[in-house]
């Protein structure tokens, strides 16, 4: 049976404080997890639990960790993450971009020391929600991705979004894997033991599989947005250098490629980059706004190939996931639920979605 959103988000909170984690920093991230079940974003929320569970015993990520400013100027911020999960960290430096930005224009922060966030779409949503443009991105942890032409994993899924806000109240939300999928993707059918689709992942002599373990266990790799030459894998390649430069290279974290980055024994050094922009520094907020309703408006108005399936923009169908879980609840997958309950039972966290 699927979850209330409230209780879906309440046994997250559950759980992350059973692991040690002060009541704030739970609320914030089990907010953050349960958005993107919400939004449909599955690869992103309650699947991340068992993961997590494994960066906290392994003592990669710290459960009681603070993130904290440590060089800024008035358009720019570092922050460094303290070793625990990138939510938190996360939310802390969008914030503080879209403070700057609504005194100065534009502002950018970045974060090192950190681990994964969820998505990366609920941040940049957060500078939207605020009337700004807002972009975010991040480094990964897993190297998963040979570049085009490679045969030797040396990138992650390293997303990217953007988005925007618009006068009729539905912002321009894109948030997009720099791979044909988000690993989460590929995880989410392990755990249930489905078959992968066409085109997902490649097995270690570049060849298509459908195994969801083949890039995580057997040698293989998630292909890069466009899933090979031919259809020119170059661009989510490109896509990916793009975020590491701005992710790592920026905030001094570990690079995806150093040995490193994957055997530090205690904690994690992943980078996140967030900027937010102030419309009204070019032009008047309310006119950029109608413009945005206007172009989104006429792109939703194409004439569509099936007229049973309407020309959508990025966002729509997370607004349309989040109308109907939130009337109809979260589904979990029966595999994932067994997880997430003998997880909730070791971190002595009640059991609240039966």
């Amino acid at each position: 049976m699927p979850a209330s959103y409230a209780n879906h988000r309440a046994q997250l909170k559950a759980i992350l404080i059973g692991w040690g984690m002060p009541e704030d920093n739970a609320d914030t991230t089990a907010e953050i997890l349960s958005w993107s079940d919400l939004h449909g974003v599955d690869s992103h929320g309650i699947s991340m639990i068992p993961g997590y569970d494994g960066l906290r015993k392994s003592g990669r990520a710290k459960m009681d960790a603070r993130p904290k400013i440590v060089r800024e100027t008035p358009v720019s911020a570092v922050v460094d993450g303290g070793g625990g999960l990138g939510h938190v960290p996360a939310h802390f430096a969008m914030s503080t971009a879209i403070a700057k930005a609504k005194t100065v224009g534009m502002a950018a922060a970045v974060v090192h020391s950190s681990a994964h966030f969820g998505a990366a779409g609920f941040y940049s949503l957060m500078a939207a929600k605020a009337g700004l443009i807002g972009m975010s991105c991040t480094s990964a942890s897993g190297i998963q991705v040979a570049p085009t032409f490679g045969k030797q994993a040396r990138l992650g899924t390293d997303p990217w979004s953007f988005a925007a806000p618009s006068a009729d109240g539905v912002p321009f939300l894109l948030d997009m894997a720099t791979t044909t999928v988000a690993a989460g993707r590929v995880r989410n059918k392990a755990n249930e033991n489905l078959p992968t689709p066409d085109g997902w992942v490649l097995d270690s002599e570049g060849r298509p599989s459908n195994d969801p373990l083949v890039a995580k266990e057997k040698g293989g790799f998630l292909t890069s947005l466009g899933g090979s030459p031919e259809n020119s894998s170059y661009k989510g390649y490109g896509l990916a250098v793009m975020v590491n430069i701005l992710a790592s290279c920026l905030s001094g974290a570990t690079l995806i490629t150093d040995p490193m980055h994957t055997k530090k024994p205690v904690g994690m050094d992943i980078g996140h980059f967030f900027m937010a922009i102030d419309p009204s520094i070019f032009r008047e907020s309310d006119d950029f706004q109608t413009d945005v309703a206007t172009f989104l408006g006429a792109l939703r108005g194409t004439t569509p190939v099936d007229p049973a399936r309407p020309v959508m923009v990025a966002g729509d169908p997370q607004w349309k996931y989040a109308e109907a879980r939130m009337r109809d609840g979260i589904p979990v997958g029966p595999g994932l639920l067994n997880q997430v309950r003998q997880i909730a039972q070791a971190a002595a966290a009640p059991w609240l979605l039966d």
